[in-house]
C-alpha cells in the first residue's frame, strides 16, 4: 500500500488566480501519483471568488486526477473540524504549503501536535515566504508571528523543505535553524511531451512594433510599477500587455497611475485573468515576457514562458539564473533599470534569424528542465525519508 500524504494548500485545481502553489502541488501529484497516495484539503473556491467550485462536493473527499481532494468550505477550516478531519484521515505524513497561513498551516500543525498518541511527521514548505522581499510585507506582524512560534515550539521536529539553495539560506537565516533541518527539494516543473518545447508564434515582421507581456499577480512582489517605469523609458514602438489577478487594489492603482503617463511609443492594456491551460498558447504571441519581480521561489510562468518559445527578461532574483549562458534570456538586476531598457530596445532590432534562435534556444532550455529526473529524485526522497523517519 502507498503512504499517504496528506497535504494542506489554500488553493488546489481548478483553481488558477493564486498562481505557484497551486501548479507546484499538481505537478508533486503528477510526478510522484505512482509512489504516494495525495490526500489534498483546500479551499472550495478560487483565489477572490464568493462561490464554490461547480460540480464539486464541498466538505467531502473528490477524486482530482491523482489526488483525493476535500474542498472545504470557507465555514469549515476551524479548529475543531480540521481536527476532526486529521483523525478520520489516515496519513502518514503532514505537509504544509505555508509558514503563514492561518487556516492551511497554523490550525493543522496545531491540532497534529495536540495528539495524545504518536505523532505524525511534518514537511513545512514555506514556498517563498522567507525571502527578503516577501517578508517586507506586513514585515511587523510577521516577525512578531515568527518570534511567538519559536517561543512556543510550535515548529519544533518539523522537516523544513527549500526549492532551491537559496531558499534554504532564508530559512535558515529567518528561523535561526541548522542546515540538517533544511532539505532542498526543487519545484517540479509540469510535464510536457517533445512536441510541447517547440511552440511556435507567428514571428512578427522586420521593423513590425515589439511585443511585450507580463503575465503574473498584479501585486507588488511581482513589481509591475518597476516593469512600467522601464517601459516608459524605452525609446521604441512597443506593445506591453498585461495578464493577471490585481490581488492589491490600492497598488493597482498606482500601476494604473504609470500606465496612464506612458509615452505614446508604449501602447498599454490590461488583459484580465487567464486560465493555466491558455497561458502557452497567450505567452507565444509575444517577443518577450517581462518579469522583474523582486522574488521567486519558483516562477511557474517563467518556465511557460520558455516552454512556448518566448524568452524572459527577469530579474536576478529567482532560482533561473542562467538564461543568459544558455542563450534563453535575459536575467537582470533589479538595481539597474537601464539594463532593461537596453535588453528591450536591442530586441526591437535584432535580426528574425537571431530572434528565432534564440526562441529554438527557450523551447531546448523548458524542454532539459522538464525532464529532470534530480529534482524528481529529491522530492521522492524527501517524502520517502520523512514518512520512513530518516528525516524529522
Amino acid at each position: 500500500m502507498k503512504p499517504i500524504v496528506l497535504v494542506f494548500v489554500r488553493f488546489y485545481l481548478p483553481a488558477y488566480k493564486s498562481g505557484g502553489p497551486v501548479r507546484t502541488i499538481a505537478n508533486l501529484v503528477e510526478h510522484l501519483g505512482s509512489h504516494f497516495e495525495f490526500r489534498i484539503v483546500c479551499s472550495d473556491r478560487d483565489s477572490f471568488e464568493d462561490v464554490s467550485f461547480p460540480n464539486i462536493e464541498v466538505n467531502s473527499w473528490n477524486r482530482v486526477g491523482n489526488a483525493s481532494v476535500f474542498y472545504a468550505s470557507r465555514g469549515f477550516m476551524r479548529f475543531g473540524n480540521i481536527r476532526r478531519l486529521l483523525r478520520a484521515t489516515a496519513h502518514d505524513v503532514l505537509y504544509l504549503n505555508s509558514f503563514f497561513a492561518p487556516r492551511f498551516t497554523i490550525l493543522p500543525l496545531l491540532a497534529e501536535r495536540m495528539e495524545s498518541g504518536a505523532r505524525k511527521p511534518v514537511i513545512v514548505a514555506p514556498r517563498g515566504e522567507f525571502s527578503a522581499s516577501a517578508l517586507a510585507i506586513r514585515r511587523l506582524r510577521k516577525r512578531c508571528y515568527i518570534a511567538l512560534a519559536k517561543l512556543l515550539g510550535v515548529y519544533e521536529n518539523v522537516t523544513w523543505q527549500a526549492s532551491s539553495p537559496y531558499e534554504a539560506t532564508d530559512i535558515r537565516q529567518t528561523l535561526q535553524i541548522g542546515e540538517e533541518l533544511v532539505v532542498i527539494a526543487p519545484n517540479l516543473p509540469s510535464k510536457i511531451g517533445d512536441d510541447e518545447a517547440q511552440w511556435a508564434s507567428e514571428e512578427r515582421a522586420e521593423g513590425a512594433v515589439l511585443r511585450v507581456v507580463f503575465l503574473s499577480r498584479v501585486s507588488v512582489v511581482k513589481n509591475l510599477d518597476f516593469a512600467l517605469h522601464v517601459v516608459s523609458r524605452v525609446r521604441v514602438p512597443l506593445v506591453f500587455d498585461v495578464f493577471g489577478l490585481v490581488d492589491n487594489p490600492s497598488y493597482w492603482a498606482r500601476c494604473k497611475a504609470l500606465a496612464g503617463e506612458l509615452p505614446d511609443n508604449v501602447s498599454f492594456a490590461y488583459r484580465g485573468v487567464v486560465p493555466h491551460e491558455y497561458v502557452k498558447d497567450i505567452m507565444s504571441g509575444y517577443d518577450l515576457f517581462f518579469l522583474p519581480t523582486q522574488g521567486e521561489n519558483y516562477g511557474h510562468a517563467i518556465l511557460e514562458s520558455l516552454a512556448a518559445g518566448t524568452p524572459p527578461l527577469i530579474s536576478d532574483r529567482t532560482p533561473w539564473r542562467d538564461l543568459d549562458e544558455a542563450g534563453a534570456g535575459f536575467v537582470r538586476p533589479l538595481g539597474d533599470p537601464e539594463a532593461y531598457v537596453a535588453v528591450i530596445e536591442g530586441l526591437a532590432s535584432e535580426s528574425r534569424e537571431r530572434r528565432l534562435r534564440r526562441r529554438r534556444r527557450a523551447c531546448a532550455y523548458a524542454r532539459q528542465t522538464c525532464v529532470n529526473e534530480e529534482a524528481v529524485v529529491r522530492n521522492l526522497s524527501l517524502l520517502s525519508n520523512v514518512v520512513k523517519g530518516v528525516v524529522r
